[in-house]
Formats: C-alpha cells, structure tokens, sequence
C-alpha cells in the first residue's frame, strides 16, 4: 500500500476546494457510475475519478455470496431471513485481508492518475446494505427488509452496527491507501419514512462520519471530504445535512434552491440533473445545465446527475454536459465577479 505522502502532486483540485466551500473559479463535474475508473478521463474533461468497486463488497467480507448474474443484476443466494441467520456472517471480519485487494487498486489507481484529478472512494451505508443482504437483492418495495425494521428493530440495529464498524474500517483502509473524497451511498434511502429512516438508517451515518474522522487523526491520515447521497431523500434533507458530512448530493427530485434553504451555508451541494435528461437534444442539454449550475450557485457546488447514469446514455450527450457545467459556471463567474 502506499504512503499518502509519496503520490504525485495533485494538478486539479477544483472537487476538494469545492467540497470544502473553498472559492472555485469553474464547478467541478463528475458523474456517478462514471464506469471504469481511468477510461472516461480519457474521453471527457471530468474533475474527478471514482473507484471501479461495488458496495457489496461489504456483504463479501461478512462471509456471504454475491453473484452478479446477466440481466437481473446483484444476487445473494442465500440472504438474511430471520435473525438466526445472523450467526452465518463473518463478523469480526479481517477487513484489510477481505478487502486489500480494493486498496490495492486505489494506490494503483491514485500513481496511475499522475495527480491528474482526486480519486474518489466510496461505500455502500449500512441500511442499503442490509436491504441487499435481506432481500437477496435489489428490490421495488424492501419489503423483507422493512418487514426486520418492525418485527426485529433490536437484531436489526445489531446488524446495522455490524456494517457501520465493518464499513468505517473499510473507508479508512480506503483513505490510508490513496483515496482524496470519500462518497457514502444511502440507495435505498427512499423506501423509509422520516421515523425509520431517523431510528435505522440516520445515526449510523453519523458515527460513520464520526468514526472516520476519528480514526484518521489517529493514524496522522489526511483529513478528506466526505460526501454523503441519499436517494429519495426530500423528506428527511435536513436532518441528513445536520450530520456533519461536508457534502450532501441530492436527487433529481429536489429544487437546487429547496436544497440550498435546508442545507447550512457552510456544507457544499452536489447533483442533480435527471439522468435521462442525457437523452435530450443538445442544446436542451445545455439550457438543463445553465438552469441546474444558475440555481445551486457556482460556489459550494459539485455537479453530477441525481443519480448514476444509465448505459444507453449517448458518450456525445456526457460530453456536452461536462463541457456546459464548465462552460456556464466560468461565465457566471465571471459575470458576477465571483473568484476568478
């Protein structure tokens, strides 16, 4: 693994400055499943690379089977049912054994960049995980999983403190192999309501972003933004933006200036534009972004999709929103004599 203190200097780091609110002279753009992790840095002038990984390396780890099979997707053959089955997981886990070999790819990762733009590492948050490992896989109602909130909360919360311990290690593995943002993934956000999602799903990603600050001074590791995405999250953004994450990313059902009154002045913004809103002419493209970067602000403020992008996404229509948010924010800038 490498030494934090011996990557190349870094030549672009418009992302952190704006996670941290510091003054940008353009907005920062990245897309999430930006796929393969140095591929579309070759392609598109993107401000930030993501790790090539899955969240479910964290069930992995725990000792249970994830398949990805054609066509439908992530399965986990044999999910978690009732509590008994919580004895069938690996816990306590050798997480740098487990998982090295993702903190091998971002050391490799990081030298291979050369410095051209942060890499980002990321996870899976301990609700979205126990969804998967409930359900067996993806789901349209989480209902089974739900179903343990209500039945089970106790053995539910013991499962959801696994994750967030397993989950801390891994995202501090993450920032002592290399890694310059960390973004966590609350998915399956929207299937809770305000009271589950503040009893199962909030207070866990508060001692995350708690745990890893903590852990990182004590190792002297960097101290790194972390960005936290929460999709369907409309209902619950300001208890989310109260957690002490220096990033909240929201979908694309939320107003920028909606999200901008609830989130505090001094956490930066990220999102939020329709993933299928790629799929309209160009210059309909373009009037998308002008709005979405007019109403965030060209300060504090990573633009992305509202959530990740879909394959059959033209590489033309990425193109012309990298080169946009670019574009309109520099103009804005300029206009209103905002950092030069």
């Amino acid at each position: 693994m490498g030494d934090v203190d011996d990557f190349p200097d870094l030549k672009n780091d418009l992302i952190i400055r704006a996670a941290w609110g510091q003054p940008t002279e353009k907005v920062p753009v990245w897309i999430m499943r930006q796929a393969v992790t140095l591929q579309p840095l070759r392609r598109f002038d993107l401000d930030a690379a993501i790790i090539f990984s899955d969240i479910l390396v964290i069930p992995q780890a725990l000792g249970m089977e994830v398949e990805m099979r054609p066509g439908v997707g992530p399965v986990l053959p044999d999910p978690l049912r009732e509590p008994s089955d919580l004895t069938k997981l690996t816990y306590p886990c050798d997480v740098q054994l487990q998982l090295g070999y993702v903190f091998e790819a971002i050391t490799l990762t990081r030298r291979t960049l050369n410095g051209k733009v942060p890499l980002i590492g990321f996870a899976g948050a301990p609700w979205t995980l126990m969804g998967y490992m409930v359900e067996g896989g993806g789901s349209k109602t989480m209902s089974l999983s739900k179903g343990w909130l209500y039945k089970w909360p106790e053995e539910s919360h013991k499962l959801l403190k696994i994750l967030t311990d397993v989950i801390v290690e891994y995202l501090v593995g993450q920032i002592k192999a290399g890694a310059q943002l960390l973004q966590i993934f609350e998915s399956n956000a929207e299937y809770l309501g305000p009271k589950q999602f503040s009893t199962f799903a909030l207070p866990y990603l508060k001692e995350i972003k708690l745990c890893v600050n903590q852990r990182a001074q004590e190792q002297n590791l960097p101290k790194i933004p972390m960005i936290l995405f929460a999709k369907g999250s409309c209902s619950v953004l300001s208890a989310i933006a109260s957690v002490g994450y220096e990033v909240i990313s929201v979908d694309w059902t939320i107003k920028p200036e909606t999200a901008r009154k609830t989130v505090s002045s001094n956490t930066s913004l990220q999102g939020n534009l329709d993933p299928c809103a790629l799929k309209a002419n160009p210059a309909e493209i373009e009037s998308m972004v002008e709005e979405m970067v007019h109403n965030f602000g060209t300060q504090k403020y990573i633009a992305n999709l509202g959530h990740g992008i879909y394959p059959d996404i033209s590489p033309d229509s990425v193109a012309i929103f990298v080169k946009s948010v670019h574009e309109v924010s520099e103009k804005l800038n300029k206009n209103s004599g905002s950092p030069a």
